[in-house]
């Protein structure tokens, strides 16, 4: 058998990291495909290792503006894939257009679907492209054969809005890599932090709106105005919340004493960052497969999280929750933290050990076992 990938809309973030590390970590020889074949950019081909049963094609239209993928996966993709003699065709960007069958897709973006997220974006432009992508999606899911989702709370949102599904539905979700897991360290007594040794917490997001970072500053803010040793870190590259960010921390840090944001840092870098950090944070509130999560779980870190969307459903009790639209809520959580040591340990561990079960091996094969099952049926 042959599988073909139509990767025509992974251009970044965690859709490239899905795909790379599957195809890393699979044996497609185990589940009866003899062959892949991978349609994509030049960017993401050159992420994605070489294999003896890999066929990378680059196409010079996917590294151009959406009209222009667009087009090619309309009107081109389709005869490429009967050419390469391909069994299904796999498009993990969730969008398909292309009349082939049979298909599986995946679900890898909830902003399309939650209205009150949709809001938020500023630019009609912005809300206009969300809106066709959730009008292809829903008739992308429709029609395929099958379709993954990477959570309950996403298969159960995405569902009251397409209504059923005739293809077969799964839950598969992300995993985690290697290099981010670190045991548990000890944790500071309260006392033991200090001007010279702050406590350091640590948020990596794109700075989009739905991720409400100035609000987490705002926190950060109220607990050093209550004397308490503290800095935040924020990492991850600009976005609409740019302007709002830096409008919050001209007015409570104008001269960046205690927050500090780095803009993108390489993905196998951010270990270096993980290591160092005391606390974990994530305020978005909306997700999909929060892969940043999982990676402050995986860091052994006590997190304090967002009480919205899929989170909950991810970290379990292995962490302390908190309205990401309220400053002082995310404030109270992260207090609660600082001040209990063994708060601290406790939900280190407990985040440490919960991450185990996020591994991309596990995430590959129950992925092509389910593609190997809508070829045979």
């Amino acid at each position: 058998m042959i599988l073909g990938i139509d990767a025509f809309n992974i251009r970044a973030g965690g859709c490239v990291t899905h795909l790379c590390e599957v195809l890393r970590v699979v044996n497609p020889l185990d589940y009866g495909f003899d062959r892949v074949v991978v349609w994509g950019n030049n960017a993401t081909l050159a992420k994605i290792d070489d294999r003896d049963w890999l066929h990378k094609i680059h196409v010079p239209l996917l590294d151009r503006a959406l009209p222009f993928r667009m087009f090619w996966h309309r009107f081109m993709s389709k005869k490429l894939v009967k050419k390469a003699g391909c069994d299904l065709l796999f498009v993990p960007g969730g969008s398909d257009a292309n009349g082939f069958s049979p298909i599986v897709t995946m679900s890898q973006n909830m902003l399309p679907f939650e209205w009150g997220e949709l809001k938020r974006f500023r630019s009609p432009i912005a809300i206009l492209r969300l809106l066709l992508i959730r009008h292809t999606q829903i008739i992308s899911f429709k029609r395929a054969n099958g379709v993954i989702f990477l959570t309950k709370y996403a298969h159960e949102a995405i569902l009251k809005i397409t209504g059923k599904i005739c293809g077969e539905l799964i839950i598969i979700p992300h995993g985690i890599s290697d290099i981010f897991f670190i045991k548990p360290r000890t944790q500071r007594y309260i006392s033991d932090f200090s001007d010279a040794r702050p406590c350091r917490v640590l948020y990596v997001s794109a700075l989009y709106t739905y991720k409400h970072q100035w609000h987490v500053a705002e926190a950060i803010s109220l607990l050093r105005a209550e004397g308490i040793p503290i800095v935040l870190e924020l990492i991850g590259p600009e976005a609409e919340g740019m302007q709002r960010l830096k409008k919050t921390i001209n007015k409570i840090d104008p001269q960046g004493n205690f927050i500090h944001y780095y803009g993108s840092i390489p993905y196998h870098k951010l270990n270096d960052y993980y290591a160092k950090a005391d606390i974990g944070l994530f305020a978005s509130s909306c997700e999909n497969m929060p892969n940043i999560l999982l990676e402050n779980m995986a860091a052994g870190l006590p997190i304090a999280c967002s009480n919205m969307g899929p989170m909950p459903e991810i970290l379990g009790d292995a962490g302390v929750y908190f309205n990401p639209l309220n400053p002082e809520d995310i404030a109270f959580s992260i207090r609660n933290l600082i001040h209990s040591s063994d708060l601290r340990s406790k939900l280190s561990q407990l985040a440490f050990t919960r991450a185990q079960q996020y591994s991309w091996k596990r995430c590959a094969n129950e992925t092509f076992s389910f593609l190997a099952d809508r070829v045979k049926k």
